[in-house]
């Protein structure tokens, strides 16, 4: 996979994280969408390095999916953790 096809496929994998874990962020869409990047990243390489399960080269690997949308959840949660007070209600 290419450059373009893990912004988007982090793009679709931060829209799902934020289905899943619902509320107010606060970062918007924009930093969601982001989250979603930085996560199919995050969760791709982790999956490599520390799961030996190398990612698939195929956009529609479930795997690929699983690791994208479990990275962009982790980095959800800890953007929320550090920044999820500072905005008023």
């Amino acid at each position: 996979m290419d450059i373009l096809s893990w912004i988007i496929l982090g793009l679709l994998a931060g829209a799902i994280a934020k289905i899943l874990l619902p509320g107010r962020d606060p970062g918007g869409f924009v930093g969601t969408a982001v989250i979603g990047v930085a996560g199919a990243f995050v969760g791709g390489w982790i999956s490599a390095r520390w799961l030996d399960r190398p990612i698939a080269n195929h956009f529609y690997d479930g795997a690929t999916w699983a690791a994208a949308i479990g990275g962009s959840l982790v980095l959800l949660i800890i953007y929320r953790i550090l920044f999820g007070n500072s905005r008023s209600r």
